[in-house]
């Protein structure tokens, strides 16, 4: 079944001469510091999906080859023993080990002892930089985010959780170590999984790509047909198309895809209310209609234009009678009162006349304020100047000049 798998989906012979260019140009770079200290570089599988997952998902992938030596460091948090000290507990899990025939694992560390001594944040990226794989016990797993710290997710050495009850133990824990792991995030569409190293022979690389593959494809949903494109990659090296998916996959997962039918359905619906809407607004109902048919015009009659007020001057027509005050008898019937003079053609010389009722002049007349029309400013102007020359005192030289009295 992995066969048919592996036909449909990589093509071994271009799998292979992937393979060999990016050693060709491993070869090529490798230097002289980093063949002296046997320093290998990984070499990884970049899987970009069709679409970004909706959940997050990690695939344990079963290697034939090792992608670690036996040197590597891998280090193991246990759960805490009741009645035991961590001391006590250390010694117990190394004794487990070695009893399943487990030779793997190079330290392990109390979930009690973490908490105490790898608190500080400068323990914490010791302990991240010492080891090359992390194993954790499942019944502790979910207490250990808050402990470890960002550091752990973001070089991606995230413990693994390994069920240390379990009757086969020593295989299990061996292909842990031995395979690899692909994290499937909702982040985002592409993941990227280590599958081998620059030290491995090519038949060997071919072998974990093409078992890799097949593995993460049976897991994805509709057995691959969600994988996009696969990249071959080493560290430093550009990234080797292995594997181009063809388009009739994505019909393929949107018919597949429930929330997308109905999410267009729903669309659809919508768009149709909206237009309903629209046509029911620009039309009018059926009885408005009716009801402007039925309505006849009235004629409206055409207003004459206004004729423009006539211009009043500040004189006898701006003035009023003033109410007359208590116990003052007026004059006789239809007995006009006397026209005051205006203050401008008053002479000096000439006395003022009295208004009637035996008041002060102008008591028993009010002015009107004049109405603005054309000509008033200027006689009012003409005014106003006339009372200031009267109030403006004589020079000396005015006041010495006699009047001569002409002759008869």
């Amino acid at each position: 079944m992995a066969s048919d798998q592996n036909e449909t989906i990589l093509d071994g012979v271009q799998v292979k001469k992937a393979v060999l260019a990016l050693q060709a140009y491993l070869k090529s770079t490798s230097t002289s510091e980093s063949l002296l200290l046997n320093e290998s570089q990984h070499i990884s599988l970049l899987f970009t999906l069709w679409r970004i997952p909706k959940k997050e998902q990690t695939i344990r992938i079963p290697l034939p080859h090792g992608i670690r030596t036996d040197t590597a460091e891998v280090c193991l948090f246990t759960r805490d023993e009741p009645n035991m000290t961590p001391d006590q507990t250390e010694r117990f899990y190394k004794k487990l080990l070695t009893v399943k025939g487990v030779k793997r694992i190079t330290e392990v560390i109390p979930f009690k002892v973490l908490k105490t001594e790898y608190k500080p944040f400068e323990a914490k990226r010791r302990l991240l930089g010492n080891f090359d794989l992390f194993l954790a016990d499942s019944r502790i797993y979910r207490l250990l985010p808050s402990h470890i710290g960002k550091h752990f997710y973001t070089s991606k050495k995230v413990p693994l959780s390994v069920n240390l009850q379990s009757q086969q133990l020593a295989q299990g824990l061996e292909r842990l170590i031995q395979g690899s792991t692909l994290c499937v995030s909702k982040k985002g569409c592409c993941c990227m999984a280590r599958v081998a190293h620059s030290g491995m022979t090519t038949d060997e690389v071919v072998e974990n790509i093409m078992a890799a593959v097949s593995t993460i494809a049976s897991n994805l949903p509709l057995k691959g047909k969600s994988i996009k494109i696969i990249h071959l990659k080493s560290q430093s090296s550009v990234a080797l198309p292995i594997y181009t998916s063809d388009l009739g996959h994505l019909a393929l997962l949107q018919e597949a895809d429930p929330q997308t039918g109905s999410a267009k359905k729903t669309k659809d619906k919508r768009k149709a209310k909206k237009k309903q809407k629209q046509a029911l607004k620009s039309s009018p109902p059926a009885g408005e209609a009716q009801a402007s048919d039925e309505e006849v015009p009235q004629l409206v009659p055409i207003a004459s234009p206004s004729k423009k007020a006539k211009l009043e001057t500040p004189g006898t027509e701006g003035l009023e009678k003033a109410p007359k005050p208590a116990g003052v008898k007026g004059g006789k019937k239809g007995q006009s009162p006397r026209k005051p003079s205006s203050p401008a053609s008053s002479k000096p010389g000439t006395p003022r006349t009295k208004a009637p009722g035996g008041g002060a002049p102008g008591e028993g007349l009010k002015q009107k304020t004049p109405k603005m029309g054309r000509g008033t400013p200027g006689k009012i102007k003409s005014a106003k100047l006339a009372k200031s020359a009267k109030k403006a005192p004589k020079t000396p030289t005015q006041k010495r000049i006699k009047k001569v009295p002409q002759s008869c």
